[in-house]
């Protein structure tokens, strides 16, 4: 990921509003939502959410189809892992035993986090 497209991600989520979407749409996973049920989940009206919807499709951060009438919104999951492996990529270079208390002191599930390694490997030569 570049640092451009970081940058623009974390731009479109600095809305309140834009992350409640983005968050229940992470919750719905595959299946999405359409935009009815998502104003409807967090009572916005949708006149605004649409407006939502745009700056998050365009940061990349959700996808949309469309179903008959209905625009049905997905999360872009795997951006959003692209995104945490660029935040985490060069977490604690050179002392990974840090990283290794940080990761057991969080809150995030083990399973998205890095597998870290409590110490470094030195290539041979």
């Amino acid at each position: 990921m570049e640092k451009q497209a970081a940058t623009s991600i974390f731009e479109s989520l600095s809305s309140g509003l834009r992350l409640d979407v983005f968050r229940l749409l992470v919750k719905k996973g595959p299946d999405g939502m359409v935009a009815g049920a998502i104003a409807n989940a967090l009572d916005i009206p949708p006149a605004n959410l649409s407006f939502h919807l745009k700056a998050l499709s365009q940061a990349r951060l959700v996808t949309v189809e469309q179903e008959g009438r209905f625009q049905r919104y997905r999360a872009d999951i795997p951006l959003m892992l692209d995104l945490i492996a660029y935040l985490t990529d060069e977490c604690c270079t050179g002392s990974p035993a840090k990283c290794v208390e940080m990761v057991a002191a969080s809150n995030c599930a083990k399973e998205l986090l890095p597998a870290l390694s409590p110490t470094p490997t030195k290539a041979i030569t």
